[in-house]
């Protein structure tokens, strides 16, 4: 993380690395068995799973992590779990802790990946259409830092005009309590169904934070990758820029990292874990 100076000097905060990043979906499951349904959905009702661990950097926090799992029902709320390393223990976390940024770091995990909150703890509006300048078919894995401010984001790359939907999305007033943004305006590509853009207003209604993301369509996340090439184009996220407009920090993440041994990233739907990755048992056997 960095503070945001365009055309200015910049200064590194913090670098973090994270193990890996995974999720596993007990619904609409397409490629790895079982198929369509994972039979636990109808004891246990998850919708899907997500987890983050071990962290590998900085070395006073080696070991952290989180997992979550969201479920069907409407009315209940998400189960989170950290492994916070002064206990050198796994913590339940409020569904709170989802909107909101710890530390130094602007991300929150409701906007890791794009709009990742639960969507019936909140209202949505259409705005209207935009043409906008995006990054869908990017050249650059790893994404390559930006010249122009001082490498805060990420930015040399293959640019085009988009058909952007407006998508406002507010609280519901029961979960407001919950939730750290007022609103969140999605700008949402109509034809790859993801958002380049996020826009978050704190609870005053001033602009936050503002989410960027580049993204690829093809076969493979890198040129030359040789376990994860697919048979069948799709999108790959390679780079995320969270900036706070209000402070001036920004956390950029590189999706593969630029100086990591494993740089294919992304292994979707090829059976690389399982639901015993998404466990407290897993999450504390990483983190030692």
């Amino acid at each position: 993380m960095v503070p945001f100076n365009p055309g200015g000097q910049t200064k590194m905060l913090e670098f973090s690395t994270f193990g890996h990043f995974a999720g596993y979906y007990d619904l609409g499951r397409t490629e790895v068995q079982p198929l369509p349904v994972d039979p636990d959905f109808k004891t246990s009702g998850i919708w899907f799973r997500f987890a983050g661990y071990p962290m590998l950097a900085p070395a006073d926090n080696r070991g952290a992590g989180m997992i979550r799992y969201r479920y069907w029902d409407a009315n209940r709320e998400d189960n989170v779990w950290g492994y916070v390393v002064e206990e050198r223990r796994v913590r339940r976390l409020s569904e709170a802790f989802m909107s909101t940024s710890t530390g130094f770091s602007t991300w929150d995990p409701d906007h890791w990946l794009g709009f990742g909150a639960k969507s019936q703890e909140y209202n949505y509006r259409f705005l209207g259409e935009r043409q906008m300048l995006a990054c869908v078919h990017a050249r650059n894995s790893p994404a390559r830092p930006c010249p122009t401010d001082g490498g805060a984001t990420a930015c040399p790359d293959d640019w085009e005009m988009r058909n952007l939907y407006l998508v406002e999305v507010t609280p519901r007033p029961e979960w407001r309590s919950l939730i750290s943004q007022s609103k969140t305006i999605v700008y949402l590509d109509s034809e790859m169904w993801f958002n380049p853009y996020m826009d978050n207003y704190d609870q005053k209604g001033e602009l936050w934070r503002t989410q960027v993301y580049l993204l690829t369509y093809r076969d493979r996340p890198v040129p030359d990758a040789k376990v994860a090439v697919y048979p069948f184009k799709r999108e790959f996220v390679v780079a995320g820029s969270s900036i706070d407009i209000q402070t001036g920090i920004v956390d950029t993440c590189y999706l593969p990292g630029p100086n990591t041994p494993e740089r294919e990233c992304w292994y979707i739907n090829m059976g690389a874990v399982d639901r015993d990755f998404f466990t407290q048992e897993a999450l504390t056997k990483a983190a030692h």
